[in-house]
């Protein structure tokens, strides 16, 4: 419960806060025990997910609640668009690291140790590299084909999973037109097409995935292109997978008769999100398929 004044808004304390917390902690500690093989870590993870996914449902439902029942007033609007739009861009700040640790990779750091020849004989300094358990020189008596890698090409699934956040993009706008119109029906069913076309993104890069590890010899021990691709293309589909989340909840609660034409945030700061993950993966595709 909360309380609402004219012109400020004052929740009551919560314990939520405090319980996402522990649900993290647990987690992280949980991650941490497994990958050093302690047999309380799979437990302790499983712990962290359930208590997130109770917050997420009890926390998030709350909100919502308040919300419908008239509770917030134009002052929590503002706070939650100033919420929103400070965390989008926390995120474009740690994209915009993975980025420029690429760029740094490429530009420099191969260029240096290539002109000193500080690693091993051989090495050469050109986009992608793998490190010694990638590309080998044949004459260092390897086997030929043996350890190598082939890199993620731009064309093909990539493309297409760009058509496909692109055609995303313009559908939850599509959806967004039918709810300042007031049309029920053009809004469920922009919010359906971007979840489906999300999901098949989604289903697209786990396939990506297996052919890199399974025919392209490329996983995350392929040296630093290994490391790269995977942490970039791996985070951005951690967002999608959120942003899929995000987008089905909003659908269900369209379903249900939540949003009007001059109430509706909850639907903005997910398509926000949303527009977000797009513009990122337009970086993707140039500079980690791409170029």
């Amino acid at each position: 419960m909360s309380t609402a004044h004219s012109s400020y808004y004052l929740p009551n304390p919560s314990a939520w806060p405090v319980i996402t917390s522990a649900g993290l902690f647990s987690l992280a500690l949980g991650t941490v025990l497994t990958i050093n093989g302690i047999v309380a870590g799979p437990w302790l993870m499983a712990l962290g997910v359930a208590i997130i996914v109770t917050m997420m449902f009890r926390w998030f439902g709350q909100v919502i609640s308040e919300s419908e029942s008239g509770t917030y007033n134009t002052q929590v609007d503002r706070s939650f668009r100033w919420g929103m739009a400070w965390f989008i861009f926390s995120e474009v700040m740690f994209f915009a690291a993975f980025f420029g640790a690429l760029f740094y990779i490429r530009q420099f750091a191969i260029q240096w140790i290539g002109s000193d020849n500080v690693l091993w004989p051989g090495f050469s300094a050109t986009w992608p590299t793998a490190g010694p358990k990638g590309l080998m020189p044949v004459a260092e008596g390897m086997i030929p084909g043996a350890n190598q890698f082939s890199p993620m090409g731009a064309w093909g699934i990539p493309a297409i999973n760009t058509l496909i956040l692109l055609t995303s993009g313009a559908t939850v706008t599509w959806a967004h037109w039918g709810l300042l119109k007031d049309n029920r029906a053009q809004l469920i069913t922009g919010l359906f097409m971007t979840v489906a076309l999300g999901i098949s993104f989604l289903c697209l890069q786990a396939f990506e995935y297996v052919h890199a590890y399974t025919e392209l010899g490329l996983t995350l021990k392929t040296g630093v292109y290994g490391a790269t691709f995977f942490m970039l293309t791996g985070f951005h589909g951690f967002h999608v997978t959120m942003g899929t989340i995000m987008l089905i909840v909003i659908l269900i609660r369209s379903m249900s008769g939540h949003f009007r034409p001059d109430h509706h945030f909850a639907f903005e700061a997910v398509a926000w999100y949303w527009h977000f993950v797009d513009v990122v993966w337009l970086f993707l595709f140039i500079f980690v398929y791409w170029f």
